[in-house]
């Protein structure tokens, strides 16, 4: 490495008390947080994936079971096991922000590579930018219509055009604020819009019926593989979820709280608290479906609405309202974070800035162009191929190194420098590189959408069961090539046996 210049670097140096707290600015990025400067605790990753999932972008997906077809107990029993095993996927993931400090997409170049990692926060931010733009889609049009009703306002497509201004400025705000912020108001939506789901039990009740038969016609032909469709469609967008754990655990002190607890949060704020929000979706759902208001070709919030009596519908216009902003700011915060990570002269608020604009166009494109919010809907399906590898790839190698991370060489590409013990291969680990590559191909193989029906997918009488085969592959592929092929001593403990011979790998400077 000759003309490089051999430099020596500590997470500690030229880093201010940036304080996270309601009413200031989060400074941090992905950069290391000290342990002395981590504040929140592990209550707070439930109360941001309940208060989160308070809206109707989550709410809907336990409208899609009985949209397939399924009565109401083969729909709820759907979104129960369904739930459990994103539940089960989710909780380890909120294990590496809190022993690395950063992200979960920068903590995964200890096992991917210095450039690897590049792919995760690619991931990350996409599946964000998604998610924020169907939040702010969902929220708004639901608004609008509960605003238009009750008002007897005639334009609906103006009335959507100002909410979607409205809740993407909202959304913009808290975001930009951050980590203390957003959980100050996800705190306030549990009691909030919880009241108001309590209420619209006995709202939509008298039109519910626990004998709900279903359509009679099966989105797959016959009903389990319906039932499993709709199970992988609640299981998968709560283990994607996994992703984002690290934005919020990373502001949890290993010294103050166990991984015990942390597991337990995620897993309870996986199973009941996006669970709990697609059970009342789907509970909501055949009550509109019994109703006679509306089937599976109407959307879901559409149904909703028109289905309220009049003085509930404040009840919906605050739903779409304030939770709708809550979910949208989770994702905006994440791609902010990732937009850094990918972009580091950028700092987490500019980079926070320019996700809430891309995501505000993203809205008001796919407003006048149908096919784009078809479109993203897509390409969360496909996207799930992707992630799911990645997730448990971290998980294996976080267990597998024995939760060891070395921090400051993990910062190696956000300072602009190379090497550490995380370059492996010119910033590449090959081994888990190739794993990711194979599963994914062999998840797209068996992958069914819109877009593409694959050809194992036809084996399996077109379900799609990509994202499922995805992540067995990594399982089985992943601890076979490490057994292989061992990573060199440098990346374990010092004081694990397995890093004897262990030889310094410096950083320089590019």
């Amino acid at each position: 490495m000759s003309g490089d210049e051999l430099i020596s670097t500590d997470p500690h140096n030229d880093m201010r008390v940036h304080k996270d707290a309601f009413g200031k600015i989060e400074q941090y990025g992905v950069q290391f947080i000290p342990e002395d400067e981590r504040k929140s605790k592990p209550s707070n990753l439930f109360i941001i994936l309940f208060g989160g999932s308070l809206t109707f972008s989550i709410i809907v997906i336990g409208w899609f079971p009985v949209a397939f077809g399924l009565s109401w107990w083969q729909a709820a029993s759907a979104v129960v096991v369904g739930s459990a095993f994103g539940a089960a996927l989710l909780a380890p993931m909120g294990l590496m922000g809190p022993k690395s400090g950063t992200n979960n997409p920068v903590s995964s170049g200890a096992f991917l590579g210095v450039h690897g990692r590049l792919i995760g926060s690619a991931l990350e931010a996409a599946a964000c930018l998604a998610f924020a733009a169907l939040s702010i889609w969902t929220g708004g049009d639901a608004l609008a219509g509960a605003i238009t009703r009750y008002t007897g306002w005639e334009d609906v497509e103006t009335a959507r055009l100002i909410c979607y201004a409205v809740l993407a400025i909202i959304v913009t705000i808290i975001s930009v604020f951050g980590h203390a912020n957003m959980v100050a108001v996800n705190k306030v939506m549990i009691p909030t819009a919880g009241v108001i789901m309590i209420v619209a039990l006995f709202v939509y009740g008298g039109d519910f019926d626990p004998n709900y038969a279903g359509s009679g016609e099966y989105l797959m032909g016959s009903l389990f593989p319906t039932w499993l469709a709709a199970a992988l469609v609640c299981g998968s967008t709560v283990a994607s979820y996994g992703a984002y754990a690290g934005d919020w655990t990373r502001h949890i002190s290993t010294k103050l709280h166990t991984n015990g607890s942390i597991l337990r949060s995620m897993f309870v704020g996986g199973l009941f608290g996006m669970g709990g929000p697609f059970m009342w979706g789907t509970f909501t759902a055949v009550a509109v479906f019994n109703s006679g208001v509306a089937d599976a070709s109407v959307p879901y919030v559409q149904g909703l609405v028109d289905l309220a009596p009049l003085w509930f519908i404040p009840g919906l216009i605050y739903m779409g309202l304030a939770s709708g902003t809550a979910q949208a700011v989770i994702n905006t915060y994440g791609v902010g974070l990732d937009t850094s990570a990918i972009i580091p002269r950028l700092n987490r608020v500019q980079a926070t800035l320019l996700a809430c604009v891309l995501a505000t166009l993203l809205v008001y494109v796919g407003h006048f162009n149908n096919a784009i919010i078809t479109g993203v809907g897509n390409f969360l399906l496909v996207l799930i191929v992707f992630s799911l590898p990645w997730i448990v790839i971290v998980v294996i190698g976080h267990f597998h190194r024995k939760a060891y991370y070395n921090v400051d060489d993990l910062q190696v590409f956000n300072r602009g420098e190379r090497g550490g013990i995380y370059w492996f291969s010119h910033g590449w680990n090959w081994r888990s590189m190739v794993v990711w590559i194979i599963a994914v191909c062999a998840g797209l193989f068996f992958s069914a959408n819109p877009w593409f029906v694959g050809t194992g997918a036809t084996w399996v009488g077109g379900l799609d069961i990509g994202f499922a085969v995805a992540g067995i592959v990594t399982g089985i592929l992943y601890p076979i090539v490490l057994r292989v092929w061992p990573e060199p001593a440098s990346v374990y403990a010092s004081d694990d046996p397995r890093s004897a011979g262990a030889i310094p790998v410096p950083v320089y400077k590019k």
